[in-house]
Formats: C-alpha cells, sequence, structure tokens
C-alpha cells in the first residue's frame, strides 16, 4: 500500500507538472540527452508497478519491480551528488521540497520495506531472494551507470586554443585539513591567512604563516536581530568587514578588538563586496531594469557617504542577462583597478577605482557568447540556469601586475585525467592584457577548487576541506619575465 500511494502520488504529480518535470529532466547533467523518452517512461512504469502491487498474483512481480525502482533513484542520486557539477531535482509534489540527505534516505526506507515484504510473501528461499534482488540491484545501477556515461555532458575540451605550461613555476609550502569543507579566503596578510566559515558566519579562523598554528575566534557586530542569511567576512587588516546583501547593511570593525558596529545601512542591496580600503567597498548588484549584473562603488565617511552604481561596465548579450553577465568582482591594489572576470565568456572588463570603464579584454579560450543552459518552469514563472552551461572561467585573483583564473577548459593536446587531481590556473598580465602562461595547481583527487587567492608571492587555496599553500616562483613573476624563453608545451 505504501508503494502504490508513493508510486501515484509521484507520478500525478509529475502528469499534473509535465512541463516542468521535462525541463528538470533536460537540465540534469546526466539524464539531460534523454529527457523526453525518460519523462514519459518514468510515469508510465510508476503506475504499471502500481497496478502489479494492487493485486495479488502479480504483487510479488511487483515488488521486484519497485525494488529496483529504488535502486535506480539512489544511483541516480549518488551519481548526482558526487560525479557532477549540478544538482537538479525531478521529483513531484512533496518530495521537491526534500533535500538529498532525506531523498537518500526515504529511499534506503523504501528498498529494506521491498525486501521485508519479498521475504514474507516470496514462497523460495531467503538465498532465492538474495539472488533476485542482487540481480536486479546491479542490473538498475548499471542501466543508470550507462546513462551517466552516454549522456550528453559539459563540454569541456576546445581545440582552438593552446595552453602554454611552464616547467615548475610553483612550489607547494604545506597543505592542511580544516576538517570541514565550509571555509573560504577571508583575507591574508604578511603574517597570517584568515578564514571564514559559511556555517558558522561570525566565525574567524587565522592561521600563523611562519609557526603553522591555527586560531578561531567569533566577530561581535551590533544587530543580532536582522533576519541574515549570507553574512560574509572580508579582511584588510587591521580592519574586518561583514556584509549580507540580502539585507542592505556592512558592519565594519578592527580584527584586534573583535568588534564591528553597523558601516552602512540601506544604502544598496549587494550579492558580493570586495573591500578597497577602510572607508571604500566594491560591490556588485542587480539592475531593476533588465536584472543583469552591475558593479558599483560604496564610499562612506563621518563627513559624507555615496553609491554609485555603473551600468555599462558589464554587457549584456541576450534576454538572460541575469545570467551572461554573471561573473567574479576583484580589486588590484597595486594599479588601483577594479577588474570583473566573466563566468560564461572569454572576457574579463577592467575599471578604475571609481567604476570609470577602461577597456575589455580576452582569455584564450575561444567562448566570446556564452552558452547557456536556461529552463523556464511555468509553474512559478522562474527561470533557472542549467547544469550543462558552459563555464569559462570558474575562480579569478589578481595581485601585482598579474590576473590568475582558473578554468576546467580543455584546451589542444590536453588530457582530462589531469584534471582529476589538479586545477588549471591561467596567468594573463594586466599591464599590457596578454595572456602570459598555465600551471597545474595540484591538489587532493577528485575534489574541486573552490576558493584562490594571491598575495605577494603566496597562493592559497581551499580545495573542499583542505587548505593548500604554494610559493610563486620569483623567476615566473615578475614584471620582466618573457614566456618565450622557457616555455613548454603540453602535449
Amino acid at each position: 500500500m505504501l508503494f502504490i500511494l508513493l508510486f501515484v502520488y509521484a507520478s500525478i504529480s509529475k502528469l499534473l507538472e509535465f512541463k516542468d518535470f521535462q525541463t528538470q529532466l533536460g537540465q540534469s547533467p546526466l539524464l539531460g540527452a534523454f529527457a523526453i523518452p525518460i519523462s514519459y517512461g518514468v510515469i508510465c512504469i510508476e503506475l504499471v508497478t502500481s497496478i502489479l502491487l494492487a493485486f495479488k498474483k502479480t504483487r510479488i512481480q511487483g515488488l521486484y519491480i519497485a525494488f529496483m525502482l529504488m535502486v535506480m533513484f539512489t544511483t541516480y542520486i549518488i551519481i548526482i551528488l558526487n560525479f557532477t557539477s549540478f544538482t537538479p531535482c525531478s521529483c513531484g509534489g512533496v518530495l521537491e521540497t526534500l533535500g538529498w540527505t532525506e531523498h537518500l534516505i526515504f529511499n534506503t526506507v523504501f528498498i529494506v520495506l521491498a525486501l521485508w515484504a519479498l521475504y514474507l510473501i516470496e514462497q523460495v528461499t531467503t538465498k532465492q531472494i538474495a539472488l533476485k534482488s542482487i540481480s536486479l540491484a546491479i542490473i538498475g545501477f548499471a542501466f543508470v551507470l550507462g546513462l551517466f556515461v552516454s549522456s550528453e555532458k559539459e563540454i569541456k575540451r576546445n581545440n582552438a586554443f593552446q595552453r602554454k605550461y611552464m616547467p615548475h613555476p610553483i612550489e607547494k609550502i604545506g597543505e592542511f585539513d580544516l576538517k570541514y569543507n565550509s571555509y573560504y579566503i577571508a583575507g591574508i596578510d604578511d603574517n597570517t591567512i584568515y578564514l571564514g566559515n559559511y556555517t558558522t558566519p561570525l566565525s574567524v579562523t587565522e592561521l600563523n604563516i611562519s609557526h603553522k598554528l591555527f586560531k578561531e575566534y567569533k566577530i561581535s557586530i551590533d544587530s543580532m536581530h536582522l533576519p541574515y542569511k549570507r553574512v560574509r567576512i572580508s579582511i584588510k587588516s587591521p580592519h574586518i568587514f561583514l556584509g549580507d546583501g540580502t539585507i542592505p547593511i556592512m558592519f565594519r570593525g578592527n580584527i584586534n578588538d573583535k568588534n564591528a558596529s553597523v558601516f552602512s545601512y540601506n544604502d544598496a542591496y549587494f550579492m558580493e563586496f570586495i573591500v578597497i580600503d577602510s572607508t571604500n567597498i566594491g560591490i556588485t548588484t542587480k539592475s531593476s531594469k533588465n536584472l543583469s549584473d552591475v558593479v558599483g562603488r560604496l564610499y562612506k565617511t563621518i563627513e559624507s557617504n555615496s553609491i554609485t552604481l555603473n551600468h555599462d561596465v558589464l554587457t549584456q548579450q541576450g534576454n538572460y542577462g541575469t545570467f551572461d553577465t554573471n561573473g567574479m568582482l576583484l580589486w588590484n591594489a597595486k594599479h588601483q583597478m577594479f577588474i570583473y572576470t566573466y563566468y560564461y565568456r572569454n572576457s574579463y572588463a577592467i575599471t578604475d577605482k571609481n567604476f570609470s570603464y577602461q577597456l575589455t579584454s580576452k582569455t584564450i579560450d575561444t567562448i566570446s557568447r556564452a552558452v547557456l543552459d536556461i529552463a523556464h518552469y511555468a509553474k512559478t514563472d522562474i527561470y533557472k540556469l542549467g547544469g550543462k552551461s558552459i563555464m569559462v572561467n570558474r575562480k579569478s585573483t589578481t595581485y601585482d601586475d598579474f590576473l590568475y583564473i582558473n578554468s576546467d577548459r580543455l584546451g589542444k593536446f590536453e588530457d582530462d585525467k589531469v584534471l582529476r587531481s589538479a586545477g588549471i590556473i591561467d596567468v594573463y598580465n594586466i599591464t599590457n592584457n596578454t595572456y602570459e602562461f598555465s600551471f597545474y595547481l595540484y591538489h587532493q583527487p577528485d575534489k574541486d577548487l573552490n576558493h584562490i587567492q594571491v598575495y605577494k608571492d603566496l597562493l592559497v587555496a581551499i580545495v573542499d576541506n583542505k587548505l593548500w599553500l604554494y610559493h610563486l616562483k620569483p623567476k615566473y613573476f615578475n614584471n620582466g619575465f618573457k614566456t618565450k624563453h622557457t616555455v613548454q608545451y603540453q602535449e
């Protein structure tokens, strides 16, 4: 009865929202290529299984099919969580509100129930039930795995460009186990690396670079009553800034006394912010006209304050500017300029300190127009970005004369196996806006680079729950370096 209730409810929910169901499957990195046949097939097999379960003569067959379906659904979740970069949900009704952990628990319970029911009513030995169940589980697992291997996946190879790889331009200093994967880089100075934590947003963890010692403490703020959603910390010693963005509030304090008071309130909503100095903040926000990304500057002193937005820096390419203008805002202190690297195209824009547009330059990739997988969900009238969108520039950072961009796009002659345990870093010279060279940043296998930041000759990276420190060798990272003398190609 539970299985009948589950499958009938799930299939009817999918039928009532069939267009959205197909759209969700189409955005799946695992099932996208087979969205149409699978959308019909899942509904049909759920209803047929319910009918088989309803009659005593066919109940055993129905239970075996139900068991195999739950194994397949569970395999799908495991692959989505561990081997893809995008996690859609194609469930219906109340099941859509479950998290992925809850989904796994839910499916496991029903797998156990199916086996228990078969044990109670199947007129064969326990060994025979086990053999049939294992065989069906293997078939279900193999089927979903086959879809994963053969389905259309994100395109990562582009033979239209070729990287220049340097022979060992960085040297590993050390690696540290952070225990959890919720950390991000909040700031770096001569002695200390400051880490923020997404799950405990007021916590700061300091790593003393010389002594390799960790220290953790909390920042006190004077307005705890507001409905915060995404507090982030940025530290430019001795100043510490905390911002939310979903609430137009920002705090400023001193890292020594670990207290922060309101710096700005009701001046601007923002998505990200970057600290220039104690009175200037760069922000990214959304245009009220077309929802495209906009950059701006928040300036505040005791005597005056101002917020200026420049709508002309970031260029919209199509009707979905809310996605194609997405990117990462950086501040280069040496040249007193902002750099905005687009996620989905081979470009970065440069402005001065006041966000006056200077120029737009190209990266070595050839995707100049964003390739986006955008779906419209009719029920909620919402547009969402799917897993088959091509991200050109993943992470970026800048220091001195260089811009460092992490990309998982493969160029000519490159082997995708290296991406299992390394990130590709492309280096650009921002004084003449030229591509210089690339190098591999090696880390633990099967994990993605989450954060990267360069300070002087130190490269800091967070990969899942590990912090990696690398030394940038001076002969490669200085103004007089000429790549043509020492470059080697990856072939």
